[in-house]
C-alpha cells in the first residue's frame, strides 16, 4: 500500500517531470558542447555531474511514487 497521499503523489509527479525535462535539456546541451572543438571542459564536466545528480533524483522519486516497480 502506498504511504503517500494523492496531493503528495501529484506534487512528486510534478517534480519528477520537471527533473526529467531538465535532464533532457542538459543532455542536449552536453551533446552540442561535445560537438564543438572550442568547448569549456570545466563547464562540460559540471553539466555532466548535474545530469548524473538529476538521474539519481529521478530514480529516487520514481521509487517514492511507485515503490513496487523496480526503478
Amino acid at each position: 500500500m502506498n504511504d503517500i497521499g494523492d496531493a503528495d503523489r501529484v506534487a512528486l509527479m510534478q517534480r519528477l517531470v520537471a527533473l526529467q525535462v531538465e535532464h533532457r535539456d542538459l543532455d542536449a546541451v552536453i551533446h552540442r558542447l561535445g560537438e564543438t572543438s572550442a568547448h569549456d571542459q570545466l563547464q562540460l564536466t559540471r553539466f555532466k555531474r548535474r545530469k548524473l545528480l538529476l538521474k539519481d533524483q529521478i530514480a529516487r522519486l520514481e521509487r517514492l511514487i511507485d515503490p513496487d516497480v523496480m526503478a
